[in-house]
């Protein structure tokens, strides 16, 4: 079946059965390898993307239920990787593996958008669903402060 999609701020249609996951097609339609294959359960969200802005685990979300709604992958987060928690994790040095990173990211990138200075209790609840089999936890949470200050810095220079 023909799917209309808005990925990356780009439209592509795409031939699959309704219940294929939409990591699949990202992945193996649209080549956008960012998105990870973690556990296929939903569990771990290695697989994490923004639909409409929301991090869902693209392992459990169904091509035929995405519709007309946005989705971003690590790849549409930032064109050049200046997005604010992309360059967070890199002055952190949060990745041991990378394996789970983009998913990491983009969680963190949906809690900001939403929540602009989070606790550590918000960091803590939003992420809590993304595994780290490396345990870079702190490192992550440290992350996210810096990205939640830099976006204050940006939104600052902007308004001058």
């Amino acid at each position: 079946m023909a799917y209309k999609l808005n990925v990356n701020g780009q439209s592509h249609t795409v031939d699959a059965a309704p219940d294929t996951p939409l990591l699949w097609v990202l992945r193996d339609i649209l080549d956008l390898r960012g998105t990870k294959y973690g556990c296929g359960i939903g569990q771990c969200r290695a697989c994490t993307v923004h639909l409409n802005g929301k991090a869902v685990p693209s392992c459990q979300t169904p091509v035929s239920v995405v519709g007309a709604q946005a989705v971003t992958t690590i790849e549409g987060l930032s064109a050049d990787g200046t997005h604010p928690v992309q360059v967070a994790w890199m002055e952190t040095d949060v990745a041991q593996c990378g394996y789970c990173q983009a998913g990491q990211m983009m969680a963190a990138a949906a809690l900001l958008a939403h929540t602009p200075h989070p606790t550590d209790k918000q960091i803590d609840s939003a992420m809590n669903g993304n595994l780290c089999r490396c345990g870079t936890y702190l490192r992550i949470r440290e992350a996210i402060h810096k990205a939640a200050s830099a976006k204050t810095v940006q939104t600052a220079q902007i308004a001058k």
